[in-house]
């Protein structure tokens, strides 16, 4: 060993060793060596390079057992700390400079042109939930944490080779005949076979979209509607076309006149707390979509993601066209990332046998399965009761603040023409180019939805989608009635 080498370990020891780690505390041993290392390379104490005590040295020296040195200086290497170089030991690793979470401002690259893309990877930046009325998600705290948690840790306690393993390609068994039970409540008829899980909506109108797309064929979409789709379902090649969403459903006239130039393969549409308007589908425009659909021959596929954020009475009757046709010409979605967590990603779809067993397919091949785990934790809410007390609360918060909310909204110059006594958003007209005012809110670390992007046209627009439960920030009111007020 050189001398050089010789003295980067004596130092690496010396500095370590006189620490002094305490055995009382609520902090464990390991977390107090791993903070303890983590600082003084961070201090630059402990250079790039420095071989580290081995393991029994550090062990013996602070008189700590060889199995709590292991994993702490695994956590290091984990955390780019250290590298574990075989048959020599550990060694200092050279860091990059990183900025820690939580202590800037998200970085603001406001594009070109605002696209789909653009809200989606602002959606995804760490700003504070009351900083962004334009969310498509419920604030973090009005959902219940420890109801995954409790979730997890049941599952935990299970038989640990199930979770290691791959799960149905299909779904979770127990967690499709749960959610037979589910749409039976919707009045829709669905067996086991029936249904297959997905990775959120998301992956539900993926697998959908590429079953029945080819390039060169149209897609129903009602506009405005979730802007996702359209970047998606463009990216196959195919053409999406705008129906004009009326406050009771589409435009009847104009989805036969479109349907009879287009021959489109399928419609998708929001029957339930339309997404951006939260209005939902009367009864006779339910029978008439269908009636259109099988004159020219398309699928309607049934975004439901807001299902049990409505609340199933005469004070806002809601329509399935799923309920009328009973999954014959009608392909139903539904899902829980609005209502438990996003990052649970579990949909399904529920369709006729043959069709579950084809997108089944297309799913295996594309993705294998979904998590099980995911599926297990949903299973282990729906079953036990707790999922229904849990919308029911969400339903009352959102009750709660809509009105107020609507009230502020419209006292700092924004026009609301259609309130609805269900469901999270509003569609707000600005009286001026939401774009534009889209990227001044940025420049304050505020989040909007414009209007231009839940349209396939993408043309500019004075609309906006507003989050009631988190639009009612005193900087964010307060950003709105100074933009609006200018002349």
């Amino acid at each position: 060993m050189t001398n050089t080498a010789n003295s980067r370990k004596a130092a690496a020891l010396s500095v370590v060793s006189s620490q002094t780690l305490s055995r009382e505390g609520s902090e464990s041993l390991v977390d107090q060596i791993v903070r303890s290392i983590e600082a003084r390379i961070d201090d630059k104490l402990l250079r790039s390079g420095a071989r580290m005590p081995s393991i029994r040295q550090f062990a013996e020296t602070h008189g700590v057992s060889r199995f709590t040195v292991v994993e702490a200086y695994d956590r290091l290497v984990a955390k780019g700390y250290m590298e574990s170089r075989r048959g020599s030991g550990f060694y200092v690793r050279e860091r990059s400079p990183m900025i820690a979470a939580g202590n800037s401002r998200p970085a603001e690259m406001p594009p070109q042109q605002l696209d789909v893309v653009w809200l989606v990877r602002n959606m995804f930046r760490q700003y504070p939930a009351q900083h962004t009325p334009g969310s498509g998600l419920l604030p973090s705290d009005w959902l219940d944490g420890e109801l995954i948690a409790n979730g997890l840790r049941a599952i935990s306690r299970q038989n640990l080779s199930l979770l290691l393993q791959y799960g149905n390609p299909q779904g979770f068994l127990p967690l499709r005949q749960q959610l037979q039970l589910k749409l039976a409540e919707l009045e829709i008829a669905a067996t086991p076979e029936q249904i297959v899980t997905t990775s959120g909506i998301t992956q539900g109108l993926d697998l959908v979209a590429r079953h029945f797309a080819q390039p060169g064929d149209t897609i129903f979409v009602d506009d405005p509607a979730w802007f996702l789709m359209f970047g998606s379902f463009a990216t196959l090649g195919a053409k999406v076309v705008g129906i004009p969403r009326l406050p009771d459903g589409p435009d009847i006239t104009k989805l036969a006149e479109l349907a009879a130039v287009h021959k489109p393969r399928f419609y998708v549409i929001n029957s339930v707390l339309h997404n951006p308007t939260s209005t939902s589908l009367s009864a006779a425009k339910a029978f008439q979509i269908l009636k259109i659909a099988e004159q020219h021959d398309f699928t309607i596929v049934e975004d439901d993601v807001y299902c049990d954020l409505h609340p199933g009475s005469t004070v806002q009757p809601a329509t399935r066209i799923a309920s009328l046709d009973q999954l014959n010409r009608v392909i139903y979605l539904g899902g829980f990332s609005k209502t438990l967590a996003a990052n649970l990603r579990v949909g399904f779809i529920a369709t006729s046998e043959d069709m579950a067993k084809r997108l089944s397919d297309r799913k295996m091949l594309s993705t294998l399965t979904t998590s099980d785990i995911g599926e297990r934790i949903v299973y282990k809410i729906l079953s036990e009761g707790h999922y229904r007390k849990h919308v029911d609360r969400l339903r009352s918060k959102l009750d709660t603040v809509r009105d107020k909310t609507v009230k502020q909204l419209e006292r700092v110059g924004l026009t609301i023409d259609i309130t609805t006594p269900a469901g999270m958003f509003v569609w707000a007209d600005t009286g001026r180019d939401t774009h534009v005012l889209t990227e001044k809110a940025l420049e304050q670390g505020i989040l909007l939805a414009p209007g231009s992007l839940f349209s396939p046209s993408q043309l500019p627009s004075t609309r906006m989608r507003v989050n009631v439960a988190s639009a009612s920030d005193v900087s964010v009111l307060r950003f709105l009635e100074q933009e609006l007020g200018k002349a």
